[in-house]
């Protein structure tokens, strides 16, 4: 091995860092497998760096490639593309990293270390993870400054990556304002585990499940007021099928969601008073979006369902902002087909005796829909129910255990029930599921949703009045609708429970906290993530005035310019004119008034001669000019302490302006000593 090929002791110190520093980021991607060959590999090059060990035998490394191969072989298909192709680029970074030798090799190493890091940042471009990338991406880079710059200090290899780091700043900035906004090129199929949110299928415990969670499931912020907490019904799923235990979506609209990226639904949006909002949706693997009431979206990549539902066009692997306009008082009438209807009045045969024959009572006492359906409410009032997340559990007829005997439940039993009644009665009825409530950020300004506030309500047919939503959950627990989950249940019985350090984060100073840190991230969502093409097109009109490609190339050639100016003044390839010192400043200004008087300072006359040849000009000044150009010298060319040569400074200046006054009432010389003095110079 070549000298130039050697590598230092601290280069091989960043590279054990660099390999942590790279694959923490990744750890929800790295299989067992995977971790243990890694750990393998990280633990050999610990060796290498204590001399306990030298390089690793081929046998060695041929046996963990071919583990790494086989591994992946067998797990590819339950982890998915991406993420086995994940797996394979960081077993390729672990044996290559075992076996370097040169700097070749560690500049592979390195390389390839970058392609992880932004890899993560696809995979995770939260404001947290860009701020545990941003200093694991100046490790990587200090690992490749000590690789060529190998005989400086620690802190000079650290100053060098920060330079290279902040040099790289603009051209970062040009590309993120003026690259044109196209769709993510790392669209492949992903991992297949379990998403998180809501379910197309809904059973008597499921929801309770999401109130363990403080998820995040999404931001609203509104264009003008907030609409009252009674009305934040966020709709994302419409279960029509019912099978005496689960309700689930219809064939009919599952085979519409399938192919709704090949033929867009038609629904054309309904005139009148509208509000306006935002939704920042959060990565759930599932494509249904929220919005309430009568909702449409003209936003790329969002379908107006039949059913008033917004279906993204593919699955949410990452943050979507969508805009909605939520039409007042339109209300939900598409026409009931003859199939709709029912599918909207089928019910298991020998299910729930007990509830069709309260059902039926309804149906003999309150002829009218409207009036039955306002009974069935009441009757949810009247009757001695009660609102918990931890309801007994029911035998084979769920609700007839549970409107006759349990009487104790959550938003999916009081649904259920009500839902099942009014079918049993004859009127169209269904399941939605969505969210109620938001917290606000009175920071930001914008209603934030979590897992934990999930709900579930019923919506029935009337004739002349569409789908009318009806949430029997408010007549046992109004608190619960109108005031927010939180005024209902304490976050140690909900979200926080079991949890570590519950007690703290349930605290008003930890909420306080955690609102100003929600800020950080929605500003971070809005203007970075959420930099569109019609966010794109505000800013550079507002840099250019107006678009065109000639203006454009000059912006871009102008930063490139900086940029070069910046890199050739770090690089000593360009020096910018600098002020002298205050010292030869002085000397100057005495040189140029006696050049005015005429004595001429000739080409390679030092100091102390240049003095001599004032001290003949002017005799009368022979103790000043010697006291001046001692200390001149003194100061230029003798070592003085600090404190010292401050002092010795200000008394030359002000002998200089002394000395400048003297020469000064001089008189002139006249023009032909000049032209004398200036020929024998």
């Amino acid at each position: 091995m070549s000298s130039s090929d050697h590598l230092s002791r601290r280069t091989l110190f960043w590279l054990l860092l660099t390999n942590v520093a790279v694959l923490l980021p990744l750890y929800d991607k790295i299989t067992v497998a995977t971790l243990g060959i890694c750990a393998i590999c990280f633990i050999w090059r610990l060796g290498i760096y204590l001399g306990k060990v030298s390089r690793p035998p081929r046998l060695l490394v041929t046996l963990l490639a071919l583990s790494a191969a086989v591994t992946l072989a067998l797990v590819s298909r339950e982890m998915g593309l991406l993420n086995a192709l994940i797996n394979l680029l960081i077993l390729g970074y672990a044996l290559k990293y075992i076996e370097a030798r040169r700097r070749r090799d560690v500049l592979a190493i390195i390389l390839a270390g970058y392609f992880l890091i932004a890899l993560s940042f696809i995979d995770h471009q939260a404001i947290g993870n860009v701020l545990l990338l941003a200093p694991v991406t100046a490790i990587n880079t200090l690992t490749l400054v000590s690789l060529y710059r190998d005989d400086c200090s620690a802190t000079t290899q650290s100053w060098l990556t920060a330079k290279l780091l902040l040099q790289s700043l603009p051209l970062t900035l040009l590309l993120f304002i003026v690259m044109p906004r196209f769709a993510p090129l790392w669209m492949v199929p992903q991992m297949k585990s379990a998403s998180t949110g809501l379910a197309d299928e809904v059973g008597f415990g499921d929801i309770s499940q999401l109130t363990r969670s403080a998820e995040l499931a999404f931001r609203a912020t509104f264009d003008g007021a907030l609409p009252p907490p009674s009305q934040r019904y966020w709709r994302a799923l419409v279960l029509e099928d019912y099978d005496g235990k689960h309700w689930r979506q219809s064939q009919t609209t599952k085979a519409l969601q399938h192919r709704v990226n090949l033929l867009k639904p038609a629904r054309t949006p309904p005139r009148g008073d509208s509000r306006n909002y935002s939704i920042i949706a959060e990565s759930s693997g599932q494509q249904w979006l929220f919005a309430m009431g009568n909702a449409y979206s003209d936003s790329q990549g969002v379908f107006n369902m039949p059913d008033y539902r917004l279906y993204a066009s593919r699955p949410l692997e990452q943050k979507l902002q969508y805009r909605v306009r939520q039409y007042l008082n339109a209300p939900l009438a598409e026409p009931l087909t003859s199939t709709e209807r029912e599918r909207n009045l089928a019910l298991p045969a020998h299910i729930n005796p007990r509830s069709r024959a309260l059902a039926e009572q309804f149906v003999a006492e309150y002829p009218q829909p409207a009036a039955r359906l306002n009974a069935m409410m009441r009757y949810f009032n009247q009757q001695p129910f009660f609102y918990t997340l931890t309801p007994p559990s029911t035998g084979p007829q769920q609700l007839d255990d549970f409107l006759f005997e349990t009487r104790a439940g959550f938003c999916v039993h009081y649904a259920s029930a009500f839902t099942f009644m009014a079918r049993a009665s004859g009127l169209p009825a269904r399941l939605v599921t969505g969210y109620q409530g938001g917290e606000f950020n009175p920071d930001a300004g914008y209603l934030s949703v979590y897992q934990y506030m999930a709900h579930a309500w019923s919506e029935v047919w009337l004739s002349g009045r569409g789908w009318v939503r009806f949430d029997p959950t408010a007549m046992i627990a109004p608190q619960r609708i109108e005031q927010g989950f939180d005024s209902m249940f304490a976050a140690q019985d909900s979200y926080l429970a079991g949890q570590a350090f519950s007690g703290i984060r349930s605290s008003a100073w930890f909420n306080q906290l955690r609102l100003r840190f929600a800020s950080i991230d929605y500003y971070w969502t809005v203007w970075v993530l959420g930099f569109n093409s019609e966010r794109q097109q505000q800013v550079l009109n507002g840099l250019l005035g107006e678009i065109t490609a000639t203006r454009i190339a000059l912006l871009v050639l102008g930063v490139m310019a900086l940029v070069f100016i910046i890199i050739g003044y770090s690089a000593g390839l360009i020096a910018f004119p600098t002020r002298q010192p205050q010292l030869d400043r002085d000397f100057r200004r005495i040189s140029r008034l006696a050049a005015r008087k005429g004595v001429m300072r000739a080409y390679g006359c030092g100091p102390k001669d240049y003095v001599a040849q004032l001290r003949q000009r002017w005799p009368g000044q022979q103790q000043l000019l010697s006291d001046w150009g001692e200390l001149y010298l003194q100061l230029k060319y003798a070592e003085l302490q600090p404190l010292q040569h401050r002092m010795e400074r200000k008394r030359f200046h002000r002998l200089t302006s002394q000395l400048w006054l003297q020469l000064l009432r001089t008189a002139p010389e006249p023009q032909e000593h000049l032209s004398q003095v200036s020929s024998r110079d």
